[in-house]
């Protein structure tokens, strides 16, 4: 007769009392990040996960593995709105209209996110590789909206790819002070100025 296997250990109260301090500082990071705080501090998180200094950097190597908490979030959001597939049957304007209508959405939904990456980028290793990986996944989403580009010129393509970019949306809506309707509205201008020479196949 086999011997069943041994049922698992409960937690013990030291593991779960982590488990939710990890919790509550990540939602903390999350929070202070969606409020426009771009570069919050190690002390800042903790007093508002209500913790000690101490704690973060017990259950935290470092920032860095701080920030890697909020990436599954930022997937969760990201994800779909990247894959979604593009209008069955519509004209190349349209598509172009569609697909900056989405971008804005998303943007407008992580942008604070997405401004904290790109503050933080060049030290950390991590965040760079995750905002390379979203790059190519809103590359390929506009290769697949936009069947067209694979008969472009390369710097159209590449145009259009800055045209349509977060970094575009940030300066049309942080520097250029520009309402969300009329970013969007000058974006989809842009990117439909540069691929109207598509529709005729010319």
């Amino acid at each position: 007769m086999k011997r069943g296997r041994a049922a698992p250990r409960p937690a013990d109260g030291r593991t779960l009392r982590s488990e939710r301090s990890r919790q509550r500082i990540a939602d903390a990071l999350y929070e202070l990040i969606g409020e426009g705080d771009l570069q919050p501090s190690a002390q800042k998180v903790a007093d508002r996960a209500d913790v000690g200094i101490r704690t973060v950097f017990r259950l935290f190597a470092d920032m860095d593995a701080l920030f890697a908490t909020i990436d599954e979030r930022l997937v969760a959001e990201v994800g779909p709105a990247v894959a979604s597939p593009p209008p069955e049957d519509a004209a190349l304007r349209e598509r172009i209209e569609r697909l900056v209508a989405e971008r804005a959405a998303l943007y407008e939904r992580v942008g604070a996110y997405l401004r904290a990456t790109l503050r933080h980028r060049d030290r950390s290793d991590f965040l760079s590789a995750k905002y390379k990986r979203l790059i190519r996944r809103l590359r390929a989403q506009q290769g697949r909206w936009l069947p067209e580009l694979r008969l472009a010129p390369p710097d159209l393509v590449e145009a259009l790819d800055q045209a349509i970019s977060f970094e575009a949306w940030a300066r049309l809506r942080s520097d250029q002070r520009l309402a969300r309707p009329r970013a969007q509205a000058a974006m989809q201008r842009a990117a439909r100025a540069l691929v109207e020479t598509l529709e005729d196949g010319t």
